[in-house]
């Protein structure tokens, strides 16, 4: 396959319309849009029978698809999310979501999107046999809706290739090459205007029609012939043949064509690797190996086996156990109808907040949130750029061993509180309320972490940059008398880690928590192991047994498990305290699993972000939402395993709105989270930074199967290439000597579902 890829993102602002309208030209497509804040990502390809795909995502704008410069074709476009209006000529259609509009080449259409928008064009050549000898192209637009038969048949498969388009392969696409034809043929007939098709022309149309579907039961057939299907169709062989003619046809060339194809799609599958080439040219009909050899030559340019040996055959993965929502579960809104706390009589915030510059913010139930982020969300707290806030996070692993982090601590017991009778945070996860994806619980644990907040900041607009300042974090402390004044953390080696199926020791496939003291001596914070044990089967106060580490929150009985003390003696770990999750709500209106970071942030991991450092966010809605949580005493790069260690902290903090029109030219620049530190700035890429525009209806679970290093080394250099050119003003070429020269490229984490890779860039590279 060949293809083009463009994201808007990896270009600085004022080259992004230039460079968005360049890509669309590529495609056939022109813009008409002169808006400079633009946002675009496109993925195209062209498969092997010359069909092309281009899948768009964009904010609002209007383009006109051109292809009248190229060989003749047909074209649709399927709307995957947004409106369309599309107009030619006199004819105007608007389509909804699964909706389509199609036209031939000669026929020049605008479309123009209101709003955010997602589609799918693809451009069918004539010259396919399915549709050169069955049907005109269409001289106007007409739409294809998605409540009637063929509408919801080619709706859902290319709503599947636009999903998988950057994994597809070109022996995945076989299918859709076969089927897609043979579906705008039937279409083109069904809706061929009627002075096109009546009378004796429409008699002729349908009885071909039924005759091509009569020769593809038959290709295996090595004696099929003008007298088998004349006879089945009560006409003259002679009578059949004119049918062929009048499309500039033969039976037997048509015949020919459709085995040939029948063969290539074989010898090219996996399915039929072990079968030999004289067996599937005789499965479809032909008895002569060399005429086939010559004929399959002429029409594809190289020989069967040349062709069989040219395509990589994918391998998959044995499936294994996966973060996220089922890809079949639907998003999930936020519902007022929910129950409340089962505690009641908490005092309320204080009233005269608003007016302080330095804010508390306790973790407790009505100031949390868990496992999810939401542009719905009531704030816990409202505060003005420059304001200081003293904010309590809580780890969500604290029930990993309740005596140590949860025991005699008012807000961690109010938190994790839960009984038979009820939770006190219901809701823990993105899931479904009524727990009817996986039966785990309200919210599934599609999202884990405990997120405090939201913090509205006074005058946040979209385009605004949010700077967060972490100016100092500690641990807190165990209430445990038995523990007092100690502070503990969890790391779970858990089925989501990179390593989980890569064990070299019995049992293969297990769970191990490890449970960390962290010691603040000032000068010397290290972290030592206490003990560990292996996760067992945990039936949560609910009734509901947890055969994994699947759901966030749930009691380990201690009766239950086998603790080793006997752990990574004699090994110090040096402890740099940092959050792993610092989001803004994402412009989104649902819920947000809390797991896969994105460009609005999220669970960035990454160890640089502690006490000195700064985070810098976009802004996606009115008051940006900040919410901060999964604090970590410390984590590798990489997070291997799946968690870094988990240990609850406050944090002080100071919030900085840069309003879009004022900030400098970098920072104005900024639509991904950057971190910057004393002596570094540090650009955070992702393999999908945009995934819930760039994966469509599914993101959510989508995201989690087609996450790499690969994707994410790449937008990490596009970003650190925009950054450099946008603060330094150096050139293209400037930037990427220097990126390969002086800057240091790592992997933040390969556990969160959209795996993340950071560009170090040294202040002291530059002179001033």
């Amino acid at each position: 396959m060949t293809g083009v890829r463009l994201t808007t993102n990896a270009y600085p602002h004022d080259q992004r319309l230039q460079a968005w309208r360049f890509a669309l030209q590529r495609v056939s497509l022109e813009l008409e849009s002169e808006n400079e804040d633009i946002y675009g990502d496109l993925v195209s390809f062209t498969s092997g029978q010359k069909i092309q795909f281009v899948r768009c995502t964009g904010t609002a704008q209007a383009m006109t698809l051109d292809f009248a410069q190229e060989a003749r074709c047909f074209w649709l476009v399927l709307l995957l999310e947004g409106r369309i209006a599309a107009s030619s000529g006199d004819r105007e259609v608007e389509i909804g979501e699964g909706d389509m509009v199609y036209g031939g080449g000669d026929t020049r259409c605008r479309i123009a999107m209101e709003g955010d928008f997602r589609l799918l064009i693809v451009k069918v050549p004539h010259s396919l046999p399915a549709l050169k000898s069955r049907s005109q192209l269409p001289t106007e637009i007409s739409d294809l809706i998605a409540d009637t038969a063929v509408g919801r048949m080619m709706s859902s498969l290319l709503r599947t290739v636009a999903d998988t388009i950057l994994d597809i392969s070109d022996d995945q696409i076989r299918p859709v090459e076969l089927a897609l034809p043979e579906m705008i043929a039937a279409t083109l007939l069904d809706r061929a205007p009627a002075k096109q098709l009546g009378g004796a022309a429409g008699g002729r149309a349908a009885i071909l029609e039924r005759v091509f579907q009569s020769i593809e039961m038959r290709l295996s057939d090595p004696n099929l012939n003008t007298h088998q299907i004349a006879a089945e169709h009560n006409i003259s062989p002679r009578y059949l043949q004119k049918l062929f003619e009048s499309h500039g046809e033969s039976f037997g060339h048509y015949v020919k064509l459709r085995r040939l194809e029948r063969c290539r799609l074989d010898l090219g599958s996996p399915l039929h690797a072990q079968r030999s080439i004289s067996e599937i040219l005789f499965q479809w009909g032909f008895n002569d190996s060399a005429s086939f050899s010559r004929a399959f030559r002429e029409q594809y340019g190289m020989s069967p086996r040349e062709y069989r040996k040219s395509p990589e055959i994918a391998t998959s993965a044995a499936e294994t156990p996966r973060r996220g929502r089922p890809e079949k579960a639907r998003d999930v809104r936020m519902d007022n109808r929910e129950p409340p706390s089962v505690l009641s009589g908490l005092p309320s915030l204080d009233d005269a907040a608003r007016s302080r510059r330095h804010h508390f913010l306790p973790a407790r139930p009505d100031t949390i949130h868990w496992g999810y982020f939401s542009r719905s969300l009531q704030p816990a707290l409202e505060v003005r750029s420059g304001d200081y806030v003293t904010i309590e996070t809580l780890t969500h692993h604290a029930n990993d061993d309740a005596e140590r982090m949860i025991e005699g601590d008012a807000g961690a017991e109010a938190v994790f509180h839960w009984t038979a009778e009820g939770k006190a945070v219901e809701r823990r996860g993105a899931g479904p309320f009524d727990a009817s994806a996986l039966g785990r619980g309200p919210g599934e644990g599609f999202g884990v972490h405990i997120c405090t907040g939201p913090i509205a900041v006074e005058g946040a607009r979209p385009g605004d940059v949010i700077e967060v300042r972490i100016l100092d974090m500690e641990n807190r402390p165990s209430q445990n008398p038995l523990f007092a004044g100690r502070a503990f953390g969890s790391n779970v080696a858990a089925y989501w880690g990179y390593h989980y199926n890569d064990l070299l020791t019995e049992p293969k496939q297990r769970e191990v928590i490890t449970i960390y003291e962290i010691d603040n001596e000032p000068g010397r914070a290290t972290a030592q192991a206490v003990y560990s044990y292996r996760w067992t089967p945990q039936t949560d106060p609910s009734g509901v047994v947890h055969e994994r580490y699947d759901y966030p929150g749930v009691p380990v009985d201690p009766e239950t498990i086998i603790r080793n003390f006997d752990v990574l003696r004699d090994v110090t770990i040096p402890v740099r305290p940092h959050f792993g999750v610092i989001a803004l709500a994402p412009a989104h209106s649902e819920l947000i699993d809390s797991v896969p970071p994105a460009n609005f942030g999220g669970n960035i991991d990454n160890w640089r972000l502690g006490a000195g450092s700064s985070c810098f966010l976009p802004v996606g809605v009115p008051g940006g939402l900040l919410s901060m949580g999964d604090p970590h005493a410390s984590q590798g790069d990489s997070e291997l395993c799946g968690t870094a260690i988990e240990c609850s902290m406050t944090a002080v903090i100071q919030v900085i709105l840069h309003p879009a029109k004022t900030s400098r030219k970098y920072i104005r620049d900024i639509d991904y989270p950057l971190i910057e530190t004393k002596d570094e700035w540090v650009i955070l890429g992702f393999s999908h930074p945009e995934y819930l525009k760039e994966l469509g209806a599914n993101a959510q679970s989508e995201v989690y199967k087609q996450s790499s290093i690969d994707a994410a080394m790449r937008d990490a250099f596009r970003k650190a290439r925009r950054f450099l050119m946008t603060l330094r003003d150096l050139t293209e070429d400037e930037a990427i000597s220097l990126l390969s020269v002086g800057v240091d490229f790592g992997i933040s984490q390969v556990a969160n579902g959209n795996w993340g890779v950071h560009a170090v860039i040294r202040k002291s590279l530059f002179a001033a």
